[in-house]
């Protein structure tokens, strides 16, 4: 891993923060304890800094889905305009930290990144909006990997956030600067068990950009490989992926090891798919002769550490 600061933006309300509108907090033990140690985490709380107050009236969103307005539960007061010109400039300064991710609040009417309740003129809630931050944040930041802070209680979900930060700042810091064609070989090499373990479609038609490398504009080539590489590691990473990708890593050992030694593997890879060992019991076995063997093409791939072990995502059935 890196040891350049990653920052993450964060719900203030997530960090432990007294910034709802009944100064209270919301504190995310995951967030708190466990990814402030590896990140930088950049508080936002858009009501509290748009000047409602704490305490305040709640509000909520009204009105038609795709274009909700942002009202006070009780008195009706009206804050679209003015929180919608905050966000264009709270956007602005959260690019120049160039985040890798955000956690926002579910079910916020600034912050819900999804079934966000709306209501219409009878008084009646769809749970089908988004809050109007979030959608600012996702519509200037498309392949910025964002999440809720409820479904990170779901394991798959937590890794997969987790694995796509990592991920974009990795992109972030390739094509920050002036790269040469080796560079993006070199990556998308390293990236291909990854990115075969969440979308093997994704990491061809990326080969395939790789291969025009020379033709595309480097601006427009950094634009077009991030929005793939995110797309392809949003899709979901199956056990049968994962499977297929362990039995290739395993096909590199052919000469390398004795027999048994590579039924031993086959079996720990089997018990895997039969959802009888967590993902990180071949992983972990597999990294082992990798590093033993030397092998170098695996030494690089990214799908053998993608975060930090810390974590723990890789150790759930």
């Amino acid at each position: 891993m890196s040891d350049e600061v990653i920052r993450v933006g964060v719900s203030s309300c997530l960090l432990g923060n007294k910034v709802r509108f009944d100064a209270g907090h919301k504190r995310e033990a995951f967030v708190t304890d466990q990814l402030a140690a590896f990140f930088e985490l950049i508080p936002v709380c858009p009501e509290a800094e748009v000047g409602m107050g704490i305490p305040r009236e709640a509000v909520r969103l009204v009105g038609d889905v795709a274009a909700p307005r942002l009202v006070g539960n009780k008195t009706g007061e009206d804050w679209t305009e003015r929180m919608t010109a905050f966000n264009a400039a709270r956007l602005i300064k959260l690019e120049k930290h160039r985040l890798a991710g955000f956690v926002l609040k579910k079910g916020s009417p600034t912050c819900g990144m999804e079934r966000v309740r709306v209501y219409n003129p009878g008084g009646m809630p769809a749970y089908n909006g988004r809050g109007l931050f979030a959608r600012a944040l996702i519509d200037r930041f498309p392949d910025l990997p964002v999440e809720e802070e409820g479904r990170l209680n779901d394991p798959p979900l937590r890794e997969s956030f987790i694995v796509r930060v990592f991920a974009y700042h990795r992109l972030q810091r390739l094509f920050a600067r002036r790269w040469q064609r080796g560079e993006v070989v070199a990556f998308h090499a390293a990236h291909k068990l990854l990115l075969l373990a969440h979308s093997p479609a994704h990491y061809q038609a990326l080969g395939r950009l790789v291969a025009r490398v020379k033709q595309v504009p480097p601006a427009e080539f950094g634009a077009q490989y991030t929005a793939g590489m995110m797309a392809g590691l949003r899709e979901r990473a199956t056990t049968r992926k994962h499977t297929n990708v362990l039995q290739h890593v395993l096909g590199f050992f052919r000469q390398h090891l004795a027999a048994e030694d590579r039924a031993a593997l086959r079996e720990v890879i089997d018990d895997y798919r039969k959802g009888l060992v967590p993902l990180v019991a071949p992983v972990t076995l597999l990294g082992h002769y990798v590093r033993k063997l030397k092998i170098a093409y695996l030494m690089d791939q990214v799908y053998l550490s993608p975060h930090p072990k810390e974590l723990m995502l890789r150790n759930h059935v």
